[in-house]
């Protein structure tokens, strides 16, 4: 079956994951290890040569994972190939991820949030960490006001704000969800659209998005097209 060419849609917002070709690919996984911070570095440095705004991250022993906002098609493309190039120069190995990355363009004002506490909370489904707050390597500091990396290239999603009024209500009623997490229902939808790379969002949202996507968004119809002509009886 031919793969799918990537989606985009202007101005969408895309959840994605690389994943490493081995879980030891980054060894070890730990604060001791100085090339965690040099691909955060590395990340920070792709998002603003490829015009990517990107609203969270995570980096873990299986996989990275972005929600961002890229500008062009292929922001998010060339952010990972640059984060693969680097990675494979510094461990001096071959394939860094095992395959193509995977995405899904989002719904804002419905699926963006739910969408941001799945990422911050890939740690604890890996079991690499029993607190999503607790992880470093990922954007929950940012979003949480917890001890960690906030860098300054970090663009926060207005999904984001809409938490609350003041930076503290937005912290402390995002803690909240986070450490509440997503129903499981709301994890698998997610985990679904990201692994079939379809759009996640309303019948209205993919109407809207349509037009200017770079491919279709919603998945053919089983079965054998009808014909178009007509037998004669006679």
């Amino acid at each position: 079956m031919a793969r799918l060419p990537r989606l985009y849609a202007p101005g969408s917002v895309q959840l994605a994951i690389a994943e490493f070709a081995d879980i030891n690919t980054i060894f070890p996984f730990d604060l001791t290890n100085p090339t965690l911070p040099t691909i955060v570095n590395w990340l920070g440095e792709a998002a603003t040569q490829y015009h990517v705004a990107i609203h969270g991250w995570s980096l873990t022993p299986k996989s990275i994972l972005l929600l961002a906002t890229p500008k062009d098609p292929q922001g998010i493309s060339k952010l990972i190939q640059s984060l693969g190039r680097h990675l494979a120069a510094a461990l001096k190995t071959g394939a860094v991820f095992s395959g193509r990355y995977r995405s899904t363009l989002l719904e804002p004002g419905v699926w963006v949030l739910p969408a941001l506490l799945w990422l911050e909370r890939q740690s604890v489904r890996e079991q690499s960490s029993t607190d999503p707050e607790l992880w470093p390597w990922c954007s929950v500091a940012a979003h949480t006001g917890a001890a960690g990396l906030a860098p300054v290239w970090l663009s926060q999603h207005l999904d984001y704000w809409a938490c609350g009024n003041t930076p503290f209500d937005r912290q402390a009623i995002y803690r909240k969800k986070l450490q509440e997490g997503n129903t499981h229902s709301t994890d698998i939808t997610i985990e679904k659209a990201l692994r079939g790379q379809w759009p996640l969002g309303s019948e209205a949202f993919l109407n809207e998005i349509s037009p200017l996507s770079s491919r279709r968004v919603r998945p053919a119809k089983r079965g054998r097209p009808k014909s178009s002509t007509t037998m004669a009886h006679g």
